[in-house]
């Protein structure tokens, strides 16, 4: 099978970057068991969709007592009233940040080429935010990486291993 590459952009996860996505993004349209929260705009070059995926940590698990669908809200209403991110309160459990999310991916959603730079500066522009690399990556070789180890690799660190590689 023939390796196919696609654009992207990443961002490691940090506070700013929480309250960027809500501020800028708004409400995602999906948010996933897996700790995934994704949103479907026209915001890259020339209105293309774009896809924004915020990456769970490797084994995550949902914070006792809140449904997947609440986690983003809680943690980002929690940020925005000035909450430590390395202690959250989350349903029953204290959380860092860092148990959470480790990063954000930018791309193409419907597979439209598009050159790493343009979308980079297209995601800069939407998010306010420059992202901690792009380039292009072979997202199926992630995939199966992750699907491999049952989640327990970060899908992240897998993106920017391979942009920098």
């Amino acid at each position: 099978m023939a390796e196919e590459r696609t654009s992207t952009a990443v961002w490691r996860i940090t506070p700013e970057l929480l309250v960027a996505l809500d501020e800028r993004l708004g409400t995602p349209v999906d948010s996933y068991v897996n700790g995934s929260q994704t949103w479907l705009l026209a915001n890259g070059p020339g209105d293309i969709v774009l896809e924004w995926r915020l990456h769970p940590v490797a084994g995550y698990r949902t914070p006792t007592g809140l449904s997947h669908y609440d986690v983003l809200e809680t943690v980002v209403a929690a940020l925005a009233s000035g909450v430590d991110p390395a202690a959250l309160p989350l349903g029953a459990d204290t959380r860092p940040l860092t148990s959470l999310w480790d990063g954000l991916e930018c791309f193409p959603a419907y597979g439209d080429e598009i050159e790493p730079q343009p979308l980079s500066t297209a995601a800069t522009a939407a998010l306010g935010i420059a992202p901690d690399a792009a380039g292009v990556v072979d997202h199926q070789r992630i995939g199966d990486e992750w699907e491999r180890t049952n989640g327990k690799v970060s899908i992240v660190a897998l993106l920017i291993e391979a942009l920098r590689g």
